[in-house]
């Protein structure tokens, strides 16, 4: 039957999909019984699959090893999209201002799905680098970034996250759902958030919200470093040029910051007067 057929078209295009995120930073190599087992797939379904990729280009097999990475089909698509990112075209060479001007790692990340993607990143100089690299996702409450995007969602929203769970991932991560509410009522208040190891220990980073011409929050400039170096008066000093960067690429977005009700009142009384 013509339904049936498309179903299974579509499952294994599923399939296909699922089976190229698999692959990560951390896990830039795969064999079948790998992908097999993080797919709950066959053996011989997945060799089927990854064999489809690999005579298009998406993956490319090892003729030794026999595992498989990423190939430069998927790379030409990433180009593609980095290149027409409006946020990453906007914001490049603030980034790298920031970078010069601290030397301090920063990243712009925007919001997908429950998750925070990071589109950009600048490396600083210091030997020791973190770990963090484009196209890494990560959790909505227990980063910088995260934390600056939910704050400024619907409530909807941060009850969803909370009803998906708040896995500890450090003993700082933020586990309870009220102190979580807290802390984003706080950011809102502050206009930047910050992570004092709560995804990683030892690991630091303060955020500020990026918003597009609908006024709505879809990304942030986060810096990240190590402890050591990301005390809370350093963040509290980088947060100022965060926000001023995070505001300057939302204004080339199409954002624009409506004027207090006081100046609104005398804006409106002065129209007319005579000068």
């Amino acid at each position: 039957m013509p339904r049936q057929s498309d179903a299974r078209t579509l499952s294994s295009l599923r399939h296909a999909l699922h089976a190229l995120r698999c692959f990560s930073q951390d896990e830039p190599e795969l064999g079948i019984t790998e992908i097999s087992r993080k797919l709950g797939l066959s053996k011989s379904t997945v060799h089927r699959i990854m064999a489809t990729l690999a005579e298009e280009g998406f993956v490319h097999r090892d003729e030794e090893t026999h595992r498989y990475r990423l190939g430069l089909s998927v790379l030409s698509l990433g180009g593609i999209i980095m290149s027409n990112l409006e946020i990453c075209r906007e914001g490049q060479h603030l980034l790298e201002e920031f970078v010069h001007r601290f030397d301090e790692t920063v990243h712009l990340a925007v919001l997908e799905d429950f998750c925070t993607v990071y589109v950009s990143k600048l490396e600083c100089k210091h030997p020791v680098q973190i770990a963090t690299h484009v196209g890494r996702r990560n959790p909505l409450y227990c980063t910088s970034s995260g934390k600056v995007i939910l704050a400024y969602q619907d409530e909807s929203m941060i009850e969803e996250v909370i009803c998906r769970g708040l896995q500890p991932f450090t003993p700082n991560t933020i586990s309870d759902p009220n102190r979580l509410r807290t802390v984003l009522t706080q950011i809102r208040e502050a206009g930047y958030a910050t992570s004092v190891g709560e995804l990683r220990p030892g690991v630091n980073s303060v955020a500020a919200p990026v918003r597009d011409y609908t006024r709505r929050v879809i990304g942030a400039v986060t810096a990240v470093g190590p402890a050591a170096r990301f005390t809370d008066e350093k963040m509290k000093s980088l947060a100022k040029t965060l926000i001023s960067i995070s505001k300057e690429i939302s204004n080339r977005l199409g954002y624009y910051e409506r004027p207090r009700s006081r100046d609104m009142f005398h804006a409106s009384h002065s129209i007319g007067r005579p000068t």
